[in-house]
C-alpha cells in the first residue's frame, strides 16, 4: 500500500505518454465501462488506441468524453463530481487552449436523468410543497389540481453562465411578457435553472463580485429568494458547479476557491505527437461531427448508465473508521481550517471506490483523490495571522502573570 507521500500519476507522466503509437492504428478509444475508463484516466490501465485532446470550438454535437485524452486528472475529476454531486463541484484551472471548456461541455452525453419541468417558468411540484399553490403560474396550478404532471424525466442539462450575465440574468427578473398582460412574474434565472443540473461558470475568475456572491449564497443554501416590488419568489437550487479559470487573467478569492470540492490543473500537451494527433482528431471531428460521436455511441450509453446506478449506490460505499481518521490527519498535517476538506476528500473517495467496482473505501482511494480535494485550501495568510495572534496572546499573558506577581495577596 502506498503512503502519502508517494507521487501519483500525473497527466504529464511517462506512463500516459503516447510516443508508443503506431503509425496507422485507429485514433478510436474502446472503453467497456466505467472501471476500464477510471483505469485509463488514472494511468493503472494505458489504450494504445486514444484520440488526443480536442480544441475546436463548441457545436451542436458536443466533442465525445471518451474521444479526449492526456489530462488525465482533468477527466477525473470530472467523472468523480458526475458520480457524486455531493463532492461540490470542480475547477479546471489553465492556461487557455488546453481544452477546459471543451471537456465540460463534453459532459453533456454523460449527465444522468432527472426531473425538468414542464413549464416556461420552470415551476415543479417542490414548489408547491414549499410555497402554496400561489407558487407556481396558473398554468401549472391549474394542472396540479387536475393531476396532471408538471414535470418530465429527461437528461440533466449544462446551464452556462456567459462572462457579459447581468445579477437578473443569474437571479430572475420580471417577465416582460407577464408585464404586458398587466401581471407581474418574475422570470426564472439560470441559478433556477440550475437546479438539478450543471452549472458551468466558464473564466469564474472574471465574474463580478455580485454575481460570485449570489452563486456562493445559493449553492451554500440549496435555494435562494427573488424579490421584485411586492412580488416574492423562492427558487430550489441544488446543482452542481463546475467552474474554470486562467490564472494570467486574474486571481480567485479563497472564499470561492473553497467552495469547489475538487481542484484539477490542466496544462497543455507536451508530447509533439499528442499535439498532432489532436488537431487530427480536430480536423475529423470537423469534417463530419455526427460520424465522429457515432463512433463513441454505445460506450458513452453505458457509462452514462453506470454514472446514474452510482449515484443511486453511493451511500452504501463505506468509509471504515482507519481510513476516516487517516484522512483528518492528512487534512490536519497540511493546516487546512476549512471543513469542506473532508466533505470533499470523502465524498470524491466514495465516488472513485464506486467507480472501481468497490463497495469499501481504501487507503489508495485517499492517494488517488487527494490532490484534487485538499490543493488549494492552506492559507499562508491565514497561518501568519494565526502565528502573530498567539504571540500577542502570550505577550498579554505573560504582563498579567507580571502584574499578578507584583500584587500581595490580601490576608
Amino acid at each position: 500500500m502506498m503512503s502519502f507521500s508517494e507521487e501519483l500519476p500525473s497527466p504529464s507522466d511517462p506512463r500516459l505518454s503516447n510516443s508508443d503509437f503506431q503509425e496507422g492504428e485507429p485514433s478510436e478509444v474502446k472503453v467497456g465501462s466505467l472501471k476500464e475508463l477510471i483505469d485509463i484516466v488514472t494511468g493503472r490501465s494505458v489504450s494504445k488506441n486514444l484520440v488526443e485532446e480536442e480544441f475546436g470550438t463548441f457545436e451542436l454535437l458536443p466533442f465525445p468524453f471518451l474521444a479526449l485524452t492526456g489530462q488525465a486528472e482533468m477527466k477525473l475529476a470530472l467523472l468523480l463530481a458526475l458520480a457524486n454531486p455531493s463532492i461540490g463541484g470542480v475547477l479546471l484551472i489553465g492556461p487557455r487552449g488546453t481544452g477546459k471548456t471543451t471537456a465540460v461541455r463534453s459532459l453533456l452525453d454523460l449527465l444522468p436523468n432527472t426531473e425538468h419541468s414542464n413549464c416556461f417558468y420552470g415551476c415543479m411540484p417542490e414548489d408547491i410543497e414549499s410555497g402554496g399553490i400561489g407558487a407556481v403560474c396558473p398554468d401549472c396550478a391549474k394542472k396540479y389540481g387536475e393531476g396532471k404532471p408538471l414535470t418530465r424525466m429527461e437528461r440533466a442539462a449544462l446551464v452556462e453562465l456567459p462572462l457579459h450575465s447581468t445579477l437578473d440574468d443569474v437571479i430572475g427578473s420580471l417577465d416582460e411578457r407577464a408585464v404586458l398582460n398587466k401581471q407581474i412574474r418574475i422570470r426564472r434565472g439560470l441559478l433556477a435553472q440550475a437546479h438539478k443540473n450543471i452549472l458551468f461558470a466558464d473564466e469564474v475568475n472574471l465574474l463580478s463580485r455580485d454575481i460570485i456572491n449570489a452563486i456562493l449564497d445559493a449553492a451554500a443554501a440549496g435555494s435562494y429568494s427573488v424579490r421584485r416590488g411586492s412580488v416574492s419568489v423562492s427558487y430550489q437550487a441544488h446543482f452542481t458547479l463546475i467552474g474554470s479559470m486562467n490564472p494570467e487573467e486574474g486571481a480567485l478569492r479563497p472564499q470561492i476557491m473553497d467552495r469547489f470540492g475538487l481542484k484539477a490543473i490542466v496544462r497543455g500537451l507536451e508530447n509533439s505527437e499528442e499535439r498532432q494527433r489532436a488537431w487530427q482528431s480536430t480536423q475529423a471531428y470537423a469534417a463530419n461531427p455526427r460520424q465522429f460521436v457515432q463512433q463513441y455511441h454505445e460506450e458513452t450509453r453505458q457509462i452514462c448508465a453506470e454514472i446514474q446506478e452510482i449515484r443511486r449506490q453511493i451511500h452504501n460505499i463505506h468509509i471504515p473508521d482507519e481510513i476516516l481518521q487517516a484522512g483528518i490527519n492528512l487534512i490536519q498535517h497540511l493546516k487546512i481550517d476549512s471543513l469542506r476538506a473532508e466533505i470533499s476528500l470523502f465524498e470524491a473517495s466514495r465516488a472513485y471506490t464506486a467507480m472501481d467496482g468497490r463497495k469499501t473505501v481504501e487507503l489508495g482511494d485517499l492517494q488517488v483523490v487527494a490532490p484534487l480535494a485538499l490543493r488549494l485550501r492552506r492559507s499562508v495568510f491565514m497561518e501568519k495571522y494565526f502565528a502573530d495572534q498567539a504571540k500577542e496572546d502570550l505577550a498579554i499573558k505573560d504582563t498579567l502573570d507580571s502584574i499578578s506577581a507584583l500584587v500581595e495577596p490580601k490576608e
